[in-house]
């Protein structure tokens, strides 16, 4: 092979991805180093000229209540969805995954919240969600059994139509809802690829050895599917970690006493409402939402490490 085919065939996959990574560049890699630059300056208004404050925007991010308050229910959030959306999909993947008449209308039923917009699906729920919406509407039915009216009782309910989203107490749970409906058809379809991978030969085997019903599930399926699980997991994650559309549109500010800011909500309420501090301190909240992802992005890595 001669040297100018040589170099030919070396450069050539790189000219190929010039393109792409000038777009990268521009609106990904450049605005990322920017604001990590930002975020150690004092930068409130667009046309003013940074000036470098080192870590005071991070010692301002250490005292503030609002914060901690994202943070903490951003971490309620990770807690919350992400081990359902790693669990539930795929029972539903196996459900689906069955050779049935008419199983394709169920996987378009189970996959059709992901192809609605979350603005959409955040109006809906939350119409859902008011004192004279479907659910409170359902209660009221139900109530009319005594037996209900008095399960109903027990668990706190006065009569009274439930404020679901200006409740502090059940807001949050109430928007992780809207997540989980939103994200089950999406990784469901991810599980239900990884179970189509597998050879039947296997079940077939497991059945002649006696396994059957969840048995051959437990002994094959999840064996298999732990690189699927462990994909699910980090985007799962990443996706609760960075959750915002939700929040913004059913509870706009943040919920009552902030009972439902996220990190990305409040860096958004800081950078672009007037009552921000300005566009460095959003980009500290920034950067410390990259460090908490990128931190949570290693450890499903290692865990998985030690679960393979």
């Amino acid at each position: 092979m001669s040297l100018r085919k040589l170099s030919w065939s070396t450069a050539a996959p790189y000219l190929f991805l010039a393109p792409a990574l000038c777009v990268l560049s521009l609106s990904v890699f450049w605005p990322a180093l920017q604001a990590f630059y930002l975020s150690f300056t004092q930068f409130e208004t667009l046309g003013q000229t940074p000036e470098w404050i080192g870590l005071g925007n991070f010692e301002r991010l250490w005292t503030d209540d609002v914060f901690w308050q994202s943070l903490k229910n951003s971490l309620i959030y990770l807690i919350g969805v992400v081990p359902i959306l790693v669990i539930l999909p795929l029972g539903l993947a196996i459900l689906v995954n069955q050779k049935l008449k008419g199983i394709h209308w169920f996987r378009a039923a189970y996959y059709t919240p992901v192809v609605i917009s979350m603005v959409v699906a955040g109006i809906a729920w939350k119409w859902l969600y008011d004192e004279r919406g479907l659910l409170n509407q359902g209660i009221s039915l139900i109530t009319q059994n005594p037996l209900m009216e008095t399960i109903l009782g027990q668990l706190g309910w006065t009569g009274e139509p439930i404020v679901w989203l200006q409740n502090p107490d059940i807001a949050l749970y109430c928007v992780m809802a809207v997540t989980v409906w939103k994200g089950l058809g999406y990784y469901m379809v991810i599980y239900l690829a990884g179970l189509q991978a597998i050879p039947p030969d296997l079940y077939e085997a497991a059945a002649i050895d006696g396994a059957d019903g969840w048995q051959k599930h437990w002994d094959i399926t999840i064996p298999l599917m732990k690189p699927y699980l462990m994909l699910v997991s980090v985007i799962s994650a990443i996706s609760a970690a960075k959750v915002f559309e939700e929040v913004y549109v059913m509870t706009p500010g943040g919920g009552v006493l902030g009972s439902t800011i996220t990190i990305v909500a409040n860096l958004y309420e800081q950078a672009f409402s007037e009552v921000g501090n300005g566009y460095s301190y959003a980009c500290a909240m920034g950067l410390v939402l990259f460090l908490l992802i990128f931190g949570l992005s290693i450890l499903n890595l290692k865990l998985g490490q030690l679960r393979g």
